[in-house]
């Protein structure tokens, strides 16, 4: 990626490590990448203690140095031994901060920064629930560090009403969107043609494209949506795609037969994973992000956003403070059946002038406030903060 003006302005002699528990796909292991792209390009050292997986190459294709460790582990023992390996590498390593993603890990990167008197930036990525004092003493090993990064307002909210963190301790960044990747103007008209021969669309498609990009999960919203357009009773004007892998087999039949009941059957489709995301976004006509549980951010609905696709999302969490009612996409009530088809039928009734205007002050405004480059400025003026806070 360019140059991060704040990480550029961090001492020569910067070495950033992060601790993340594994390398494979994930938002976290996305953010922890990004980071450290930004930070060598800038010209400073970037590590990533990890147990390592499928995102090593990139890794270090962007100029970062892997030291394998079983970070990912919770057991005790581990934990101590991590601690050791830890404080091992910063000493040699002559790191300057350490940046923590994860629970478990972070009670071994506590312990080592502590011992090293390096400062150290713990990044709550996610909500952590606890249904007794140990879970919450487990999670609030997030909070003991110098600061604690929040990826969002929701999730800040989340960090003071469980622990007794001084509010002025967390600050909210929210994770990035690579914009310059996630751009309209760089997907050419045939990768979109892929996606869509690949969905099984028609060329031109008649029917409203409609994507749900998730984790087949009931969380993610599945069959709510399909039950939700099933009640429209214009089955043969829509095509819903849902996008994502896992799920139990029950689930995927939950899906299939709620298709069946509402007349959807044939125009659903659940296509697994997708690399070309950039692409599918185009492919679709309209976004759709119903958890029925708050996320922490909403990566999927910043990304649609920057391609410039509004969004139709459940009003909580993250998503909601991504989203704008009426400017850059719509809300519903996380959930709510009805109020789900209500949503859809204001939606797809939106005229195609009113829904390009959408489009670009979604992509205004991911640029300004979820974009990579938004994200690394304000993680680097972190760090320097805590630097000269130590000095």
């Amino acid at each position: 990626m360019a140059e991060t003006p704040a990480f550029s302005a961090l001492p020569d002699s910067f070495t950033l490590l992060q601790v993340t528990p594994e390398l494979d796909g994930g938002g976290v292991e996305a953010v922890t990448l990004d980071v450290a792209a930004a930070v060598a390009a800038a010209g400073r050292r970037s590590l990533v203690a990890s147990r390592g997986g499928a995102l090593e190459g990139r890794l270090a294709a962007a100029g970062a140095q892997l030291f394998r460790a079983p970070v990912q582990s919770k057991n005790p023992l581990t934990l101590a031994l991590n601690a050791i390996r830890l404080e091992r590498l910063i000493r040699r390593e002559r790191v300057s901060l350490v940046h923590v993603r994860s629970r478990a890990p972070a009670f071994s990167a506590l312990a080592a920064a502590r011992r090293t008197r390096v400062p150290l930036v713990a990044t709550y990525h996610g909500i952590y629930r606890a249904d007794g004092a140990l879970k919450r003493w487990y999670n609030a090993v997030m909070t003991r560090g110098d600061l604690v990064i929040a990826n969002s307002a929701f999730t800040q909210a989340h960090v003071l009403a469980e622990h007794a963190v001084d509010p002025g301790k967390v600050a909210v960044i929210p994770e990035g969107v690579d914009t310059d990747v996630f751009d309209p103007a760089r997907v050419s008209a045939a990768r979109v043609a892929a996606i869509r021969q690949a969905w099984g669309l028609r060329d031109p498609e008649p029917r409203a494209v409609i994507l749900l990009a998730g984790r087949l999960t009931r969380l993610k919203g599945q069959r709510l949506l399909v039950e939700a357009a099933g009640r429209l009773g214009r089955s043969e004007e829509m095509m819903l795609v849902l996008a994502g892998g896992g799920g139990s087999p029950e689930y995927r039949d939950e899906i299939l037969a709620a298709a069946a009941v509402t007349g959807l059957g044939d125009n659903l489709r659940l296509v697994g994973p997708v690399e070309d995301m950039p692409a599918a976004y185009l492919a679709a006509d309209l976004v759709v992000a119903p958890s029925t549980q708050p996320e922490s951010f909403g990566r999927t609905v910043a990304e649609a956003g920057a391609m410039g696709r509004p969004v139709l999302a459940a009003a909580h969490g993250g998503p909601a403070e991504i989203v704008v009612p009426g400017q850059t996409g719509w809300l519903a009530r996380p959930g709510d059946g009805d109020a789900w088809t209500a949503a859809l039928a204001e939606a797809l009734a939106t005229s195609p002038e009113r829904r390009a205007a959408m489009a670009a002050a979604a992509r205004r405004r991911v640029k300004q406030l979820y974009s990579l480059r938004a994200m690394c400025e304000a993680t680097g003026d972190v760090y320097r903060r805590l630097l000269e806070a130590r000095e």
